[in-house]
This record gives structure tokens, C-alpha cells and sequence, in this order.
């Protein structure tokens, strides 16, 4: 029998249980029916990170603000980045200025910032932009063989 992983939706922050040999089959939210590995950047808020970061499947977080020119460079690679991963690792981003309390909770001193995590831990950081190939490789040097 297939152990069975913890995927928070990161439209409605309903946490999921999804047996892990399904994970790559498009597992939807058993609530609000949105894909949970869509390959798309998610923007959540403070409460959504909260519940995401305790899951078994990995998450890269990109925390940004809009007056931040290197963040507004970074958007597109970003993005990129996420359909590189689809199905490994879920990204989301996270605006610090409409969230102001995400950046002392999380210790963000500089922005761009890259948080990755995976079950209720902190796996790596990076701050600053940079291409979407490196930012995958970054992310698969952090999991190693676990992507």
C-alpha cells in the first residue's frame, strides 16, 4: 500500500492526503477541486504558507514585494522554474509588503528570497535573481535523488 502524503491546496489552504504513488496522476483538492501540483507559481498569504510548509512534497517559496525591481526581474524565471518542477516541487510566492509579518517570521532580510521547504522544515535558502535553470538546479542539489 502506498503511504499516503500531506498537500495543503494552495488556493483554499485545505490540507490533503494523497497517496504517494498518485501524486503524479494531477491530484485535485478534495474541497475546492483546484489542482494541487498545477505547475504554476501560487501567490498565498501568511496563514496558507504556515499550513504548506508542514507538507511531505516540497515547496519552493519566493518572497518579493512590487516596488522591487530585481523581484519584478525574477518574476518570469520564477515561473519558468515552476513548470521545470511540475510535479516535484510546487512553488508560491509570497508578497512581504502585503504580508508584513512573513518577513520576521521567516528571518527574510533581503529580497528576492528563496525558502525551501519540506516536511515542517526549512531545506535551503538563496536570496537574489537569478536564471530559472539555476534556480532548479538549486532546488534539485538541496532534495538530491528526493526529485
Amino acid at each position: 500500500m502506498a503511504e499516503s502524503m500531506r498537500v495543503t491546496c494552495l488556493d483554499c489552504g485545505q490540507a490533503n492526503r494523497v497517496p504517494e504513488d498518485k501524486l503524479s496522476a494531477g491530484p485535485k483538492c478534495g474541497v475546492c477541486g483546484a489542482p494541487l501540483f498545477s505547475g504554476k507559481v501560487a501567490e498565498i498569504d501568511t496563514e496558507t504558507l504556515m499550513k504548506a510548509e508542514k507538507d511531505d512534497t516540497p515547496m519552493l517559496v519566493d518572497f518579493w514585494a512590487p516596488w522591487c525591481g530585481p523581484c519584478r526581474q525574477m518574476a518570469p524565471q520564477f515561473v519558468s522554474a515552476a513548470g521545470m518542477l511540475k510535479g516535484q516541487v510546487r512553488l508560491a510566492k509570497i508578497n512581504t509588503e502585503a504580508n508584513p509579518t512573513v518577513s520576521q517570521r521567516y528571518r527574510i532580510q533581503g529580497i528576492p528570497a528563496f525558502v525551501l521547504f519540506r516536511k515542517g522544515r526549512e531545506v535551503a535558502r538563496a536570496a537574489g535573481a537569478r536564471p530559472a535553470a539555476e534556480l532548479v538546479g538549486f532546488v534539485k542539489s538541496k532534495l538530491g535523488a528526493r526529485v
